[in-house]
């Protein structure tokens, strides 16, 4: 007799779309690949340094994969700076201006429900943007060789 499959726990569906929109959102801001600069302290640090960085709390479901509220953000920042919401805040209303902040502040307050399917549905659709994004840095960084082995050449 086969054996029936188990349905992934909510907890387990959670974990899973919070690794899939955090590497997005890491892949989102990288530049060339390779590099990102920081939400908070705007350094420029290698993507193996950078966190998926909250402004609001991930306590927040109905921004917790929204990403207005999510920018790169360097481990030092995210994890050990007790500052670094102050720097995040203004180079966040930089980034999106003041009047989608203030519309992001509004969906943060709100409650939200969200259901297993729509926690799956938003893992695939992160997961094919990762795709295109992989696929996009790929290309960029082989017409970049082909540029620098041409220059080399003359």
């Amino acid at each position: 007799m086969a054996k029936k499959k188990t349905l992934p726990t909510r907890k387990a569906l959670i974990a899973k779309l919070d690794r899939t929109f955090s590497k997005y959102i890491r892949l989102r801001d990288t530049h060339g690949g390779e590099y990102f600069r920081c939400i908070s302290c705007g350094k420029i640090k290698t993507k193996d340094k950078a966190d998926c960085g909250h402004f609001f709390s991930r306590r927040r479901l109905s921004v917790r994969w929204d990403e207005k509220n999510c920018h790169s953000e360097c481990a030092a920042c995210n994890r050990f700076d007790s500052e670094h919401l102050l720097y995040y805040r203004e180079n966040l209303i930089k980034k999106i201006g003041q009047k989608e902040f203030e519309a992001l502040e509004v969906r943060a307050n709100q409650t939200s429900k969200i259901s297993d399917f729509e926690i799956d549905a938003l893992n695939t659709h992160y997961n094919n943007l990762i795709k295109i994004l992989e696929k996009t840095q790929k290309s960029a960084e082989r017409q970049y060789n082909r540029m620098r082995k041409k220059d080399n050449s003359d």
